[in-house]
């Protein structure tokens, strides 16, 4: 995917759409990316949040692949929070190759990302799966992001809303709370082709989660952290991020160039 590097004209937090409320959050996925030479990456994002001087109103994480996500905790510092890409349902086992919350919590991270449509679709992942791996989440003190979106022939069939309806009831576990879960909507056709929704199509998408979160969680639903994802991009940040009901973004491909993710990240900064 190619990648657009013209930052957007910042704008303050309070300019943009959504509850001024809920503190936004900018997550970079890296996904199956990078090795120890990528670390310079999240070191430069860290700097750049650093010499913000708290300028910067929104939470930034990063998702690396577990390979990477101690070294970065350590090399990149406190000023990102760090999260794993999955996890497994169990705390310990006969489970090889995976990983458990609770040694993604050992290595530093502070949140998970559950249900991407990746796994979804490369693992056959299910609603339930994806509930059950963010109870184990809660389990170890970890967020659970919990990724919902339609594929290409649901939304051209009409069923958009209806897929993510059904999706958020199935993978959201009664002990979620604004603490613990954030949502993040990822049409499955947006991510990685360059393709975006427009701001009306992310607002309608957006309306809805949030309502079906307050009829989930009663008030507490209002208060939930909703990303966007797919083909976020410095040049179209600011459009997204000002829809309402959004409250950050999900950030893939943009997110493996510091320069890229921090032009995102610029879009909640008075600057």
């Amino acid at each position: 995917m190619t990648v657009e590097t013209n930052a957007p004209t910042p704008a303050s937090a309070t300019s943009l759409g959504g509850d001024t409320t809920i503190r936004p959050m900018v997550a970079g996925n890296w996904k199956m990316n990078g090795l120890k030479a990528a670390l310079t990456e999240a070191k430069a994002v860290h700097d750049h949040m650093a010499s913000t001087d708290e300028s910067v109103v929104c939470d930034v994480m990063l998702c690396p692949p577990s390979t990477l996500l101690m070294v970065m905790a350590e090399v990149a510092g406190g000023k990102i929070s760090y999260g794993g890409q999955d996890c497994h349902v169990s705390e310990s086992g006969a489970h090889t190759g995976d990983i458990s919350s609770e040694m993604l919590k050992d290595a530093g991270a502070t949140a998970v990302i559950v249900g991407h449509s990746e796994r979804r679709a490369d693992h056959a992942e299910t609603d339930s799966i994806v509930k059950a791996k963010a109870t184990a989440a809660y389990r170890s003190g970890l967020t659970a992001i919990i990724c919902i979106g339609e594929t290409i022939g649901q939304r051209q069939a009409g069923l958009t809303l209806e897929v993510v309806a059904r999706q958020l009831a199935g993978s959201l576990p009664a002990e979620a709370t604004p603490q613990n879960t954030i949502i993040a909507y990822e049409p499955v056709w947006a991510i990685g082709t360059g393709i975006t929704p427009t701001a009306d199509d992310v607002r309608a998408v957006h309306a809805e989660i949030r309502t079906r979160l307050s009829t989930l969680m009663g008030e507490e639903g209002a208060l939930v952290r909703i990303l966007y994802g797919g083909s976020v991009k410095p040049s179209n940040a600011q459009e997204l991020m000002a829809v309402p009901n959004v409250n950050g973004a999900l950030v893939g491909g943009a997110s493996l160039k510091a320069k890229d993710f921090t032009g995102i990240i610029d879009v909640y900064s008075p600057r």
